[in-house]
């Protein structure tokens, strides 16, 4: 993922921003006895995850889906599924097991949410929901370009979501989060709409980095820098998810994402670890090879 890349990471302030002043409000108002957390990477093709896979690996999603707890599917941004590869990873997948899939293109960059969106996206969950109980949470990802004048586009599309569906939102034009008037709106829109405001902490874009959740779920999308910095950078959300379980949240998603994906399940794996020791999780800890260590990738 090469979105919000740099040249030289340890000239970044990674600190994260303090709480929205909103966001312990929506938690506490919508708290319940639930607590679940799914941390995944981006991809679980071979080509990328480099080392991961032990040799002799037939399958790929069947080994890494005993790893970790989910994925964030973004192979369906670039092409809508038939139903039966939704099957297929339904049943090649344990009980446990999240995906988490990304809208397609169509949908958010070539029609720009426009009027005549609706049915691309009903196409789109046709396949999807064969996905079932293991369907997590769908996301829209919006272009960098598509900026607050297209506001309207937002509110149609949110308004005609089909609420038994979750779903999270993710905007990368500064607008959406750096002009108040228009990023109080925003809150406001997804908040009484049950969505997911997606948080992106990436190097190159601090500019769009908020602390603001919706609802009860924060879904964040962490982008790596291949630096030694990512490892401190984990540790301060694994404080701040701390103070979010306390204030009561009721779901984590988490998704690792590096520019070299190979190192994507280290960094997650150090990042479950945490959890356990930290939130009192008990998610599995996923597996290295040997080679797969701090002294071969930094």
């Amino acid at each position: 993922m090469k979105f919000g890349g740099v040249d030289n990471p340890e000239l970044i302030d990674f600190t994260l921003q303090k709480d929205h002043p909103d966001t312990v409000r929506v938690l506490k108002e919508n708290a319940s006895e639930e607590f679940n957390v799914f941390v995944g990477c981006a991809k679980w093709n071979r080509a990328d995850l480099k080392g991961f896979y032990p040799r002799g690996t037939k399958d790929e999603l069947e080994y890494y889906s005993k790893q970790f707890n989910s994925i964030e599917l973004n192979a369906t941004f670039y092409r809508i599924f038939p139903p039966e590869q939704f099957e297929k990873w339904y049943e090649k997948t344990p009980d446990n097991f999240k995906f988490f899939p990304k809208l397609n293109q169509e949908i958010s960059h070539w029609k720009r949410l426009n009027e005549d969106v609706g049915p691309v996206v009903e196409n789109y969950l046709y396949s999807a929901v064969n996905l079932k109980e293991k369907l997590g949470c769908v996301f829209l990802q919006m272009h960098n370009n598509f900026a607050p004048k297209d506001f309207n586009r937002v509110v149609d599309f949110v308004e005609s979501w089909p609420k038994e569906i979750p779903l999270a939102v993710e905007f990368r034009h500064t607008d959406w989060y750096n002009d108040t008037s228009v990023s109080k709106a925003l809150y406001q829109l997804l908040e009484a709409n049950n969505i997911s405001n997606i948080i992106v902490d990436s190097a190159g874009r601090r500019d769009i980095m908020h602390m603001r959740l919706t609802n009860s779920r924060a879904f964040i999308r962490y982008v790596g820098a291949n630096h030694q910095s990512d490892y401190d950078r984990l540790d301060d959300w694994i404080k701040r998810l701390q103070t979010w379980k306390e204030a009561g949240i009721d779901e984590i998603n988490f998704f690792v994402h590096q520019n070299i994906e190979k190192e994507s399940p280290l960094l997650s794996a150090y990042f479950i670890e945490q959890l356990n020791k930290n939130l009192g999780t008990n998610l599995h800890i996923p597996k290295m090879k040997d080679d797969l260590s701090t002294d071969t990738l930094f």
